[in-house]
């Protein structure tokens, strides 16, 4: 049965957190004193124009990059404590990513693209079951140049599910996609969620596809701007866009 999100642990929870960038004496505040609780299992689709802070956030949780004030925690730590090794080890240990492009080795076929990520692994599964559980159980041997871009994320996915993340994090996932193709990947990325119980956050401009997530964050001028809750997750086949 799925646990819902009101009866899990707090996964991540950000207090204060802010992020400025300089580029001479102009200061942008790509987030401005965000708060923020994210449970095990949910997913979360943040939403938003680009330049609202969506991916800033994104790549602070992910460890990609450190607030300029505020704290997050990941669990029982403390993501703002840590040094470039300590993000490094917990990226590898808890997170996976999946970006608009789709980053596969184009001399690699699906299988081997796969496999880096579980050679750096502790307790990885199976490259081969990796891509079944996105449906490419039959394209392993195919080349990136042999896949459709929906299948080439779907081969991302797999990569990044390898290493059974606690937490994936998406960011404009169909961003590169047609509708038939991302609802295809939004199917993918809602399957891991129910059969792994990967806590899921993903990053979109595209409204169509907030009615999938078990809480909708709207981000504006670097806050949240607005929390929907939906009551009924909806099913990536009754998506349209």
């Amino acid at each position: 049965m799925r646990q819902t999100p009101e009866t899990s642990q707090t996964v991540f929870r950000a207090h204060g957190l802010t992020k400025t960038y300089t580029s001479g004496e102009v200061a942008v505040n790509a987030l401005r004193g965000l708060d923020l609780e994210v449970s095990a299992r949910e997913v979360v689709v943040l939403l938003g124009p680009s330049g609202s802070g969506k991916s800033t956030l994104l790549n602070i949780m992910g460890g990609l990059d450190h607030p300029t004030s505020g704290s997050l925690f990941f669990k029982d730590l403390d993501l703002t404590d840590l040094d470039d090794r300590g993000l490094t080890a917990y990226r590898r240990q808890h997170v996976g990513f999946v970006f608009q492009f789709y980053n596969l080795i184009p001399s690699l076929t699906a299988l081997e693209n796969v496999a880096l990520v579980t050679e750096i692994a502790d307790h990885p599964m199976p490259p081969g079951e990796a891509l079944a559980r996105v449906g490419l159980q039959n394209r392993v041997d195919h080349f990136p140049a042999e896949l459709s871009g929906g299948e080439q994320q779907r081969v991302a996915i797999a990569r990044a599910i390898a290493k059974r993340p606690e937490v994936l994090l998406c960011d404009e996932p169909t961003g590169a996609l047609d509708s038939k193709t991302g609802i295809v990947v939004i199917e993918a990325l809602l399957s891991i969620n129910a059969q792994l119980g990967t806590t899921t956050v993903i990053i979109t401009h595209n409204a169509s596809i907030q009615g999938v997530a078990d809480r909708v964050l709207s981000f504006a001028d670097g806050q949240i701007s607005g929390i929907h809750r939906n009551e009924t997750r909806r099913s990536a086949a009754e998506l349209s866009w």
